[in-house]
């Protein structure tokens, strides 16, 4: 009778990162900020929407410029952290699973929207930065995350000799 063992890996490691990662994730961060800049240009200076809303009894916000690009970097760098930490602690499925949570929090960040008294054309140009920093950010951060290998075949141990 022959004795088989079999060995696999049990985590796949991933592939090495591709030159100019490091410059894609930059240029996904700098190209969604520059989209929710150019959907707020387009909103407020051009079509005249009321960049003004309520929350509650607070006191009226103006959303400018800097209000525009303040948030969509901090979301897009929060972005690249999570994609990281995953590829480091979770590599196997770390562009997976961060593709779903950035889409949860794409839906999640919409929904303030609902509850903020402010013109039908401040909330449209509000939901659309929002769509614009992910529309940039999801596929190049995605792409900018290294593949992992495909697992290894189990080999197989001929009987000693």
């Amino acid at each position: 009778m022959v004795d088989h063992k079999e060995f696999t890996m049990s985590t796949p490691a991933p592939t090495p990162d591709r030159p100019g990662t490091r410059a894609l994730r930059g240029l996904a961060v700098l190209g969604s900020v520059a989209a929710a800049l150019l959907v707020w240009l387009v909103g407020d200076p051009v079509l005249g929407a009321e960049m003004v809303f309520t929350q509650g009894d607070q006191d009226p916000q103006d959303v400018g410029a800097a209000a525009i690009v303040l948030f969509s970097a901090a979301a897009a760098l929060l972005g690249w952290a999570l994609l990281a930490v995953l590829e480091r602690f979770a590599s196997a499925r770390a562009r997976t699973v961060w593709t779903a949570v950035a889409v949860v929090v794409l839906a999640l960040s919409c929904v303030p929207l609902l509850d903020v008294e402010a013109t039908g054309g401040t909330k449209a140009v509000l939901a659309l930065t929002h769509f614009a920093v992910a529309a940039v950010l999801i596929p190049l951060l995605r792409r900018a995350s290294p593949r992992v290998a495909a697992p290894a075949a189990p080999v197989t141990a001929g009987p000693a000799a």
